[in-house]
């Protein structure tokens, strides 16, 4: 069968574009012993995927060159094996950025759709939402009644950490990239407060958001950006505070290193914490994650919020660089078929 896949072709610099990569029509040999043939309907497109396309040293391996990218994806099982999963079965795996995809049985999660849309385990029931459950729940500890502050709250993990926070009645202030996105964290996912962190210093702007939120210090912050509103996030932390570190998106284009936060000895003065976290290393979580994620989908108190783009997989690159570049909301996804 011939199948469309995405190859970097060479390593960005700075701000990825078209020349870095092409797409490829390639024969997509039959599955072997063990394997399985998934037609890809969907797949996400992620920030730490710039990583991947740098020879920077990461925790995951850097994208080889000439070689097919990979990453999220759902699918149907088009031929299988005697002990995989059946032809017709709905499963996730990594090996995105492409049609068809040969995968090891043992690579593969069978997901039960049933009421959901399948892409919903790209985004609030797979690592997305995991991500901001383990963040919030075993690495920030959040409490009810405490104030979250979350950057990027209009990206992917960030909607959904606030969000579960919302539903553990938590005063919840996010920061975003435009008036528009910042309006529909207030308005559509019941924030108490948001700003647009390109419309001043994240010093003032933070300050302005907790006033207008209610509160006048932050319990705990679920860090995607790093850089400067790591800074302003310190100096607003309350006494015991906790500061989880999941991302650091200013640094992804940056060909110049970006300021760390330059106010660290209050960490000491307050007895705050930071830690960062990979979700890979909190499996044992995945059964209280699906059960909770799954109760509040049907209570309203989490919804998806997502960039679903068309075009199939030509549009997966385009995807991409409007992603990182602040054009999407949500967990962006582009259907393939």
């Amino acid at each position: 069968m011939k199948g469309r896949e995405w190859h970097l072709r060479r390593r960005p610099r700075g701000t990825p574009t078209a020349d870095d990569v092409a797409l490829v029509e390639v024969m997509v040999p039959e599955p072997g012993p063990g394997e399985v043939l998934v037609r890809n309907t969907a797949m996400s497109v992620e920030p730490y995927m710039r990583g991947r396309m740098s020879e920077t040293r990461s925790y995951a391996d850097a994208y080889p060159l000439g070689a097919p990218m990979t990453g999220h994806a759902v699918g149907r099982v088009v031929a299988s094996g005697p002990d995989g999963p059946p032809v017709g079965s709905w499963v996730r795996h990594e090996l995105g950025w492409r049609e068809l995809a040969v995968v090891p049985g043992d690579a593969v999660d069978v997901v039960d759709v049933e009421g959901v849309d399948p892409a919903a385990f790209l985004g609030v029931l797979g690592l997305t939402g995991m991500t901001a459950y383990v963040g919030l729940r075993r690495i920030a500890a959040l409490r009810p009644g405490e104030t979250l502050f979350v950057s990027a709250a209009a990206g992917a993990v960030g909607s959904t950490a606030g969000q579960i926070a919302k539903a553990q009645g938590c005063v919840v202030v996010g920061s975003a990239g435009s008036p528009e996105k910042v309006a529909r964290l207030t308005g559509e996912l019941g924030f108490d407060a948001a700003f647009d962190h390109r419309a001043g210093p994240a010093r003032e702007q933070l300050a302005a958001a907790l006033e207008r939120a209610g509160t006048d210090g932050i319990d705990v912050y679920f860090d995607n950006v790093g850089g400067e509103q790591l800074e302003a996030a310190v100096r607003r932390m309350r006494e015991g505070g906790r500061l989880t570190l999941c991302g650091a998106i200013a640094t992804y284009n940056a060909t110049e290193p970006v300021p760390g936060p330059r106010n660290l000895l209050l960490m000491i003065w307050r007895r705050l914490r930071m830690e960062g976290f990979l979700v890979g290393d909190h499996e044992d979580l995945r059964p209280d994650f699906e059960r909770d994620m799954r109760a509040w989908l049907r209570a309203s108190m989490v919804r998806p919020l997502e960039t679903r783009v068309t075009g199939g997989i030509e549009a997966a690159w385009p995807a991409f660089l409007d992603m990182l570049d602040g054009g999407s909301v949500g967990k962006s996804i582009v259907d393939l078929t």
